[in-house]
C-alpha cells in the first residue's frame, strides 16, 4: 500500500464531492480474491494498481509512505520449527536472565523435535514415554496437510525412509511422501500434485495434547488475531473478536488414523461427510468466553485468558531480535491455541497469512470487520495521533512494555492493581468505538488549526 506524498485522506465525515477529491490517495495491490479485496475495494479514497512491488522486496526501496502487510523473515515465528526454536532459545535467555519463575512462563507449547535433523534426541525422549501419542506436522504447510498421529517408532521410522503416510487413512500424510512407486517409475499424476510431494520434507514431532477440552465430545482449538506494527520497540494489538473452531467428529484416541476427529482446521472439516455448510463448525470467541465462565465461572476464566495473553507476548518476544523491524512492515498473525481439561493454553502454531476466505456469513463479517481495523490501524490515512489504546476492535496491549486497561494509568506491571489492556472474548462494540474516535480526532484537528 502507498499513499503519494503530501497527500491525505480526512476520512469519515467527508461529502462525496471532497471525497472524490482525495481519491486515489492511497493505491493498494493484493492477489487474495477474498474479503480482503472487497474491503480494500470498498475503502473511500483507495485504488487498486495492477503492477507495483516485486513480491521479493528485500532490495526494493521503498518510500517513507509504503506499507507491506510482513515482515522480511516473518518465517521466524511462523514456520513450526523456527518457532519452537526461538521459543527454546528465549526460555532459556530468561531463566539465566531471570530465573527460573519468570522461564516457566514459556512452558507453553508442548516438547517438540525437528526432524530429521533431532530424529535421535526424539527417540531417546520417545523410548522414556512409551505408549503416548505424537503428532507430525510439516514445518511450512497449512490446512492441515502432511499431518499425521502416531504411537509406534516404525511409523516415524518409515517416514524417515520417505515411505510413511502410505496408508489412505492417515491424516492426509500420503500428501508428503514420495512421487515414485514401487516398480522404480514415477507416478503419472499431474505435476502440481507432484510439487505437494517431497520425500521426507522437514517436519516437527510434538507431543500430542491427548487431554483437550471437550465441548459437545468435541476437540477444538482457537483462532485469535494479533497485529503487529513494530517489533523494535515491540508494538502489539490484540484483537477482540475471533473463533473456536471443532472437530465435526466426537473426540477419541481408539482411533488416531481419523482426520476428522483430530485435525479442527475447516479446511479438513469441510471434507467430512456430516459437515454442514451453513451451520459450519464454529463459535464466535464471545460466544466461547461466556460458555466457559457459566461452566468455570469468571475468574478462571480471567485466568486462562490473562495466560493467552503470555502466550501472544512471549512468543513475540522471543524472535524480537531476530525479524527485521521495517518500519515499512506490519503484520496480522493467526494465533492457534489449544484449551486442555485443566483450562491450560498450549500454543499450536502462528499463522502469517491466516484464512481470509469465509466459511459462513458470521465469518464474514467477522474477517471484514478485523480487516477494515487493521487498516485504521495501520492508518494510510494519517487520521490517529499515534496515542490511541483502542481502535474499533483493537486493544493496545503492548507498547515497548504492557499497557494498562485503565485510561492515564502509568503503563507498568509492577502495579498492584495493574490490568492489561486486553479484551479478547469480551464485547465488541468497534462501530460505536470508531464514531467516536474520528469525532474526537476530528474536533482535535479543528481546535488545533
Amino acid at each position: 500500500m502507498s499513499r503519494p506524498k503530501n497527500q491525505t485522506y480526512k476520512g469519515y465525515g467527508l461529502s462525496k464531492g471532497k471525497e472524490r477529491e482525495q481519491r486515489g490517495s492511497v493505491r493498494f495491490k493484493t492477489t487474495l480474491m477474498n474479503t480482503l479485496m472487497d474491503v480494500l475495494r470498498h475503502r473511500p479514497g483507495w485504488v487498486e494498481v495492477k503492477d507495483w512491488l516485486r513480491e521479493n522486496f528485500d532490495h526494493t526501496y521503498m518510500d517513507e509512505h509504503v506499507r507491506i502487510s510482513h515482515f522480511r523473515n516473518h518465517y521466524e515465528l511462523t514456520r513450526k520449527n523456527y518457532m519452537v526454536k526461538n521459543l527454546k532459545r528465549f526460555r532459556k535467555q530468561l531463566e539465566r536472565e531471570a530465573g527460573k519463575l519468570e522461564a516457566a512462563k514459556c512452558d507453553f507449547f508442548p516438547k517438540t523435535f525437528e526432524m530429521p535433523c533431532e530424529y535421535h534426541l526424539f527417540v531417546e525422549e520417545f523410548r522414556k514415554n512409551p505408549g503416548i501419542t505424537w503428532i507430525m506436522k510439516p514445518v511450512a504447510r497449512s490446512q492441515g496437510k502432511g499431518i499425521f498421529l502416531f504411537r509406534r517408532l516404525k511409523d516415524i521410522m518409515d517416514w524417515r525412509k520417505g515411505t510413511a503416510g502410505k496408508k489412505p487413512t492417515s491424516l492426509e500424510a500420503q500428501q508428503a511422501r514420495s512421487t515414485v512407486n514401487s516398480s522404480g517409475g514415477h507416478d503419472t499424476r499431474s505435476s502440481d500434485d507432484q510439487k505437494e510431494e517431497i520425500p521426507v520434507e522437514n517436519y516437527v514431532a510434538q507431543r500430542y495434547i491427548e487431554n483437550p477440552y471437550l465441548i459437545g465430545g468435541r476437540k477444538f482449538d482457537l483462532r485469535v488475531y494479533v497485529l503487529v506494527m513494530s517489533y523494535i520497540p515491540l508494538r502489539a494489538w490484540l484483537y477482540r473478536d475471533g473463533f473456536a473452531r471443532f472437530s465435526n467428529t466426537r473426540f477419541t484416541l481408539s482411533s488416531i488414523d481419523d482426520q476428522y476427529v483430530h485435525l479442527t482446521n475447516v479446511a479438513v472439516q469441510k471434507t467430512s461427510p456430516d459437515y454442514h455448510p451453513k451451520k459450519g463448525c464454529k463459535w464466535m470467541l464471545q460466544r466461547f468466553r461466556q460458555y466457559l465462565a457459566s461452566k468455570h465461572g469468571p475468574e478462571a476464566v480471567e485466568t486462562l485468558f490473562s495466560d493467552m495473553d503470555n502466550i501472544f507476548i512471549k512468543s513475540l518476544q522471543s524472535v524480537q531480535k531476530v525479524i527485521i523491524s521495517d518500519k515499512h512492515c506490519f503484520e496480522l498473525y493467526g494465533y492457534d491455541i489449544l484449551i486442555d481439561q485443566d483450562l491450560k493454553p498450549w500454543l499450536l502454531e502462528v499463522n502469517a497469512s491466516p484464512s481470509l476466505t469465509a466459511s459462513s456469513r458470521e465469518d464474514y463479517e467477522l474477517k471484514t470487520c478485523l480487516l477494515e481495523d487493521t487498516l485504521h490501524v495501520v492508518d494510510m490515512e494519517g487520521r490517529l495521533t499515534g496515542r490511541e489504546k483502542r481502535v474499533g476492535g483493537f486493544d493496545l496491549m503492548w507498547n515497548d512494555g504492557p499497557v494498562s486497561r485503565e485510561e492515564g494509568a502509568p503503563d507498568l506491571s509492577e502495579m498492584g492493581n495493574f490490568v492489561t489492556n486486553t479484551h479478547l472474548g469480551c464485547v465488541n462494540d468497534r462501530k460505536k468505538q470508531l464514531r467516536q474516535l474520528f469525532r474526537s480526532l476530528q474536533g482535535q484537528k479543528k481546535a488545533s488549526s
